[in-house]
C-alpha cells in the first residue's frame, strides 16, 4: 500500500485493515515472539472469569491467542476506533470460535471496568503525549490489585547517533522483508507527526508516575520493546 505516492496521513482505514496482519509481520521485528510473550505473561495473572482488555486491538490477534491458550473462561474485550479493523477482528474471532466483545470507540470515551489484565500493543505511540499520560492513569485506576499492564511500543534512543544507527538497522530489516526504499520512505512520511515514540526511560517514568509498583522490559530489539507494569495491592 506504500508503493503509491502518499496523499494523506496514516490512518487505520480499510486499506490498512486489509493488509494489517501481513504488514505487522513485515514491519515489526520478532512480532510473533512479542505476541507469544504478551500472551504467556498475561496468562500468568489470569484466573476464572477475569476480564481482559486490549486497547487498540486491531484484528484481535492477541485476544484470540489468549483465549486459545487459557484454561479459564475469560471476559475478553477489544477496543478500537477503526470500524474496518473491528470488522476483520470479528471475522477472525468467529473463524477461531472465540467469544470476544468488540467496542468501536475512542479509548477515552469508554469507562474501563475493573480488570486483571490490560494490553496495548503499538497503540500508545499514536496518542499525543499529554493524553497518553492520562490514559496510563486511567489504566492504572481500572486494574485490580495484582493486575498487570502489558504494552509494546516503538522507542527512540536518547543518544542521537545511536538512534540513527538503530533506525538504519530497522530499515535494513524492512528491506529484508521485501520493502523498497520508496515504500520505506512513503511510510515514514505518512507516519510523521502521527506516531510519536517515547524512549525507554520516558515510558518507565510515565508508568511509575501513574502508580505502578514495577516496570520491566520483557523483550527488546533495537527500537522496539514489550513492557510489563504491575499494580501491587
Amino acid at each position: 500500500m506504500f508503493s503509491k505516492p502518499i496523499v494523506k496521513k496514516f490512518e487505520f482505514d480499510e486499506d490498512v485493515a486489509s493488509v494489517f496482519d501481513d504488514m505487522l509481520n513485515r514491519s515489526i521485528p520478532f512480532y510473533e515472539e512479542m505476541l507469544n510473550l504478551t500472551t504467556k505473561f498475561a496468562l500468568n495473572y489470569l484466573d476464572q472469569n477475569n476480564r481482559v482488555y486490549d486497547l487498540g486491538c486491531s484484528t484481535a490477534s492477541t485476544l484470540i491467542k489468549i483465549a486459545q491458550q487459557s484454561k479459564y473462561n475469560l471476559e475478553l474485550i477489544g477496543i478500537d476506533n477503526s470500524e474496518a479493523m473491528l470488522k476483520r477482528a470479528s471475522q477472525k474471532a468467529h473463524a477461531f470460535g472465540v467469544d470476544i466483545e468488540f467496542l468501536q470507540n475512542d479509548i477515552f470515551n469508554i469507562d474501563l471496568k475493573s480488570s486483571k489484565v490490560i494490553i496495548s500493543n503499538y497503540t500508545l505511540q499514536f496518542i499525543r503525549p499529554l493524553q497518553r499520560e492520562k490514559l496510563i492513569n486511567k489504566i492504572y485506576d481500572s486494574l485490580e490489585d495484582g493486575g498487570v499492564f502489558i504494552f509494546s511500543e516503538k522507542t527512540i534512543c536518547e543518544d542521537k547517533k545511536l538512534d540513527k544507527e538503530f533506525i538504519d538497522e530497522y530499515y535494513s530489516f524492512k528491506k529484508s522483508k521485501g520493502y523498497s526504499d520508496f515504500e520505506i520512505s512513503a511510510k515514514r512520511e505518512a507516519l510523521e507527526n502521527v506516531l510519536i515514540p517515547y524512549s525507554y526511560d520516558e515510558n518507565k517514568k510515565m508508568v511509575l508516575n501513574a502508580g505502578f509498583n514495577s516496570f520491566e522490559c520483557l523483550f527488546k530489539w533495537i527500537n522496539f520493546g514489550t513492557f510489563i507494569a504491575i499494580k501491587k495491592g
